[in-house]
């Protein structure tokens, strides 16, 4: 494993920007507002763009999950990644609004198919307003993100075209599930391959093509984040197991109850100790109901070799970010992924 940074507060002259850019601990403070300042300006935008629908009933769906926050990771990735090339330059601010439009999209559309009531503390669109209203209006978002990159040029748009590709087939994969005699691993980081990292190495991309930042960074940047984005997701899933509702905005275990096939639970199947049989019969019954097992099965989670094992992969691609950095120049962009790297590993400890 990488040697991984440790989180300390940096001292500024001014107050420390909150949120996820204020733990970027890289001792550079004019360098975190900076970020903050453009963040700012990219959630005015997008908050714009996700009320711009044609009406308010229509607006109030689509604004919906933009309205209730999140941690703004895409966009500040987009800024980040920007910091290679000329961050000033015209696009960037808006770019980084796209790949939250996408983000926010596949948002409406995860909780369809997880049937998630909640999101981000609040109810889910699908919850409040319906699948097919929940559905059509992050499609409207997809389509808002598109009519953007179509103003920044041919190589926006491709990006977003074969971003929003990976995405749905992501869904599709994970809806259909391994072929038969497909190792279900290995599917599931094809999943998460689209279903996660796409956005994420979209989002480092899309800012350093827009600040005209040397290919050789681009490429870099869009590695580091399909590994981070990897990673992500393994951590969104051992917090699912792990982590309680104020903590991750939605119920605990609820991909568990649903049946989603997380890593810990695809690891799980092909455990042999005591606690891993007893769970792979709780898994094998398939979804439950029954609060007295989901309690047990939970318990075993936290418990079993399973669980250690994903960690260990999500560090392994945590790592491999890591390398892709190295042929970056060594600028505060540059030591806050890294610390990025950290605040992943640090969210399941």
């Amino acid at each position: 494993m990488g040697v991984h940074h440790k989180f300390e507060a940096p001292i500024s002259v001014r107050e420390r920007p909150a949120g996820l850019v204020g733990r970027l601990a890289v001792d550079e403070p004019e360098f975190q507002l900076r970020m903050a300042d453009a963040l700012d300006e990219a959630e005015k935008w997008l908050q714009d763009c996700a009320n711009s629908a044609p009406e308010p009933r229509i607006a109030a769906l689509t604004g919906h999950l933009a309205a209730a926050g999140g941690k703004r990771l895409r966009p500040l990735l987009v800024l980040l990644g920007a910091e290679f090339g000329e961050p000033w330059r015209d696009g960037v601010t808006q770019a980084a609004v796209i790949v939250e439009l996408v983000h926010i999209s596949s948002l409406h559309h995860d909780d369809v198919m997880d049937r998630a009531d909640t999101r981000h503390g609040v109810p889910s669109v699908h919850a409040r307003w319906g699948e097919r209203a929940a559905v059509l209006s992050g499609d409207w978002l997809l389509a808002r993100a598109a009519q953007l990159a179509a103003d920044l040029g041919a190589e926006a748009v491709h990006l977003n075209a074969q971003t929003a590709g990976r995405l749905v087939s992501g869904q599709l994969r994970e809806l259909t599930g391994p072929a038969p005699g497909e190792d279900p691993v290995a599917h599931y980081f094809q999943v998460t391959a689209g279903k996660t990292a796409a956005l994420l190495s979209m989002s480092l991309g899309i800012g350093a093509v827009q600040a005209a930042a040397p290919a050789s960074y681009v490429a870099a940047l869009t590695e580091y984040g399909e590994q981070l984005g990897i990673a992500f997701q393994i951590a969104d899933d051992l917090l699912d197991l792990a982590s309680p509702a104020e903590v991750t905005g939605k119920e605990q275990g609820k991909d568990l109850l649903a049946g989603v096939p997380s890593l810990p639970v695809l690891l799980a199947r092909s455990g042999e100790d005591a606690g891993d049989r007893e769970l792979r019969a709780l898994l094998e019954a398939g979804p439950t109901s029954d609060p007295a097992a989901h309690r047990r099965a939970l318990e075993l989670f936290r418990r079993s070799p399973a669980t250690a094992g994903a960690e260990a992969l999500m560090h392994e691609r945590l790592d491999r970010a890591r390398t892709a950095l190295e042929v970056l120049p060594d600028l505060p962009a540059r030591r806050a992924l890294a610390v990025l790297c950290d605040f992943v590993a640090h969210r399941t400890a």
